[in-house]
C-alpha cells in the first residue's frame, strides 16, 4: 500500500469514528490493512491455523477498541499493536491451558475477516520463500516481528516501539519511554542484521 492510499484510508476511518460508525470503521481497517496484518501473523506464529484464530479475534478487538482509541498513533500502527498483543496473549494462554476452541456465532466483521484470511492465505501458499527469508523465519518470534515490521512494513522507529513494547496493558508509552524503546529496537535491529549476515555467509549465500 502506498502512502497516499494509507493516508486516505486513515482519514476514512477517522471520519467514520467521529460519526460513531464503529462497524464501518472496523470493516475499513480489516479490508484496508487486514491482508498485510494476517500475513504478519502467519510469519510470526508460523502456523496458518494459529494466525487465523488470532486474526478472528482481531476483528472483535478492533471493533471494541475503536471507541477508546486516542489517535496518538496511526490506525495502522494501533492495529498492529492490537494484533501483536493478541498473538502474545494467545501463546501465553495456550501454554497455560491448551488451545482455545473457536468462538461461537458470526458477525458481519467475522465474515470480512474470513474473506481477508482466505484471500491472503491463498497468496501466501503460492509465494516462494527465498533462502534468506527462511533464515529469518528460524529466529524467535520477537526478532521476526522486528524484522518484518521494519523491513517489510517500513514502520518508523517510534511506531515500532508502540507495537513491540513489552507492557502488560495497551497504555501508550510516555515520550521518554518511547525514546528508550526506539533506541533499544535500533540496537537490536542492527544486531539482528549482523546475525543474519553471518548466518547467510555460513549458508554460502554471501561472499
Amino acid at each position: 500500500m502506498d502512502e497516499a492510499t494509507r493516508l486516505r484510508l486513515e482519514g476514512e476511518v477517522k471520519s467514520q469514528c467521529e460519526a460513531g460508525d464503529w462497524d464501518g470503521a472496523a470493516t475499513a481497517i480489516l479490508r484496508g490493512f487486514g491482508s498485510e496484518i494476517f500475513a504478519f501473523l502467519v510469519a510470526v506464529e508460523r502456523s496458518e491455523a494459529e494466525a487465523s484464530d488470532t486474526f478472528s479475534d482481531l476483528a472483535e478487538a478492533v471493533w471494541r477498541g475503536l471507541p477508546s482509541f486516542a489517535w496518538e498513533s496511526s490506525v495502522r500502527t494501533w492495529t498492529y499493536a492490537v494484533a501483536r498483543n493478541l498473538a502474545r496473549r494467545r501463546a501465553r494462554d495456550a501454554a497455560r491451558q491448551g488451545r482455545r476452541g473457536p468462538r461461537a456465532g458470526e458477525s458481519a466483521l467475522d465474515a470480512v475477516a474470513a474473506q481477508v484470511r482466505t484471500e491472503t492465505a491463498g497468496f501466501l501458499r503460492t509465494e516462494k520463500r527465498t533462502r534468506l527469508q527462511l533464515l529469518r523465519d528460524s529466529l524467535p518470534p520477537a526478532d521476526r516481528m522486528l524484522l518484518i515490521l521494519r523491513i517489510d512494513r517500513k514502520l518508523p522507529w517510534n511506531d515500532l516501539a508502540t507495537v513491540l513494547h513489552e507492557g502488560d496493558d495497551d497504555a501508550p508509552l510516555d515520550p521518554q519511554a518511547l525514546a528508550r524503546e526506539s533506541t533499544r529496537l535500533r540496537q537490536r535491529f542492527q544486531w539482528l542484521k549482523d546475525k543474519l549476515r553471518k548466518m547467510a555467509r555460513d549458508e554460502g549465500l554471501l561472499e
